[in-house]
């Protein structure tokens, strides 16, 4: 079983579309959080990146990661994407067909 994936963001912020885009990709399944909405999000993103409203955050069971790689939050959730799984997931059988 994954743990949550909670993703804390703010608007507009280019490195939050980029990992965004990625996990979504892979298929894992986060929570967003806007920390310029919610002031507790935005107080727990300073205790975990010096003091600093540093985004993307991610938090994972027990961890946080603090401007991370896609590759770092599915390694973090114990996850997979279905592509990389063995026996290879449908791109991986596509890409056999070809």
């Amino acid at each position: 079983m994954t743990p949550e994936v909670v993703f804390y963001t703010r608007p507009r912020c280019p490195y939050s579309f980029r990992l965004r885009r990625a996990l979504r990709r892979r298929g894992l399944p986060f929570r967003e959080i806007d920390i310029w909405r919610d002031a507790d999000a935005a107080a727990a993103v300073r205790r975990v990146a010096d003091g600093n409203e540093t985004v993307p955050t991610i938090h994972v069971g027990d961890r946080w990661l603090v401007n991370p790689t896609a590759d770092e939050v599915c390694t973090a959730a114990g996850y997979q994407p279905p592509e990389q799984a063995p026996g290879g997931g449908l791109l991986a059988r596509l890409r056999g067909l070809m």
